[in-house]
C-alpha cells in the first residue's frame, strides 16, 4: 500500500519545505504559515501529520527539531499526481491529457518531455 493521501495545503507545505531543507517549525512557521495565515501551532500540526505519514523525517540538531522531506522532491509531485488521477479521473490520465491538448500552453521542454514519457510508455509495453 502507498503512502497516506495529503491535501493541498500539505502538498504546498512540503514543495516550501522541500526548498528550505532543514527548516526549524519557527522557520517554517515565520516563512510559510504567516504569509498564509496560518499559526505556528497549526504549522508545527501539519509537520507532525506529514511526519506521521512518513513524507517528512526530524532530527533533533543543538535541541532543535529540524524536518526534510522524507523522499526527494519528484516523489512528492508523483504520489500527489497519482492520487489525484485514482480518486478524481477514476484511474484513467485520459481526461487529463484532453485538458493539456485543449490548453494550449505546452512549452516545447515540457513537449519533449511528454514525447520521451510516451516512448518510455511504450518501450515498457513491449517488453510486457
Amino acid at each position: 500500500m502507498g503512502k497516506a493521501t495529503i491535501g493541498d495545503q500539505e502538498l504546498a507545505l512540503l514543495q516550501y519545505i522541500a526548498e528550505h531543507s532543514n527548516a526549524s517549525v519557527g522557520e517554517v512557521a515565520s516563512g510559510f504559515g504567516e504569509p498564509r495565515g496560518l499559526a505556528r501551532s497549526t504549522v508545527l500540526t501539519m509537520m507532525e501529520r506529514l511526519r506521521g505519514k512518513a513524507y517528512l523525517r526530524r532530527r533533533q540538531v543543538a535541541g532543535v527539531y529540524r524536518y526534510s522531506p522524507a523522499t526527494g522532491p519528484g516523489e512528492v509531485m508523483r504520489s500527489a499526481v497519482g492520487q489525484f488521477v485514482e480518486r478524481t479521473l477514476s484511474g484513467s490520465v485520459s481526461p487529463f491529457v484532453a485538458w493539456m491538448s485543449e490548453r494550449g500552453k505546452v512549452s516545447d521542454s515540457e513537449l519533449a518531455e511528454l514525447e520521451a514519457l510516451v516512448v518510455r510508455l511504450q518501450s515498457q509495453r513491449k517488453e510486457s
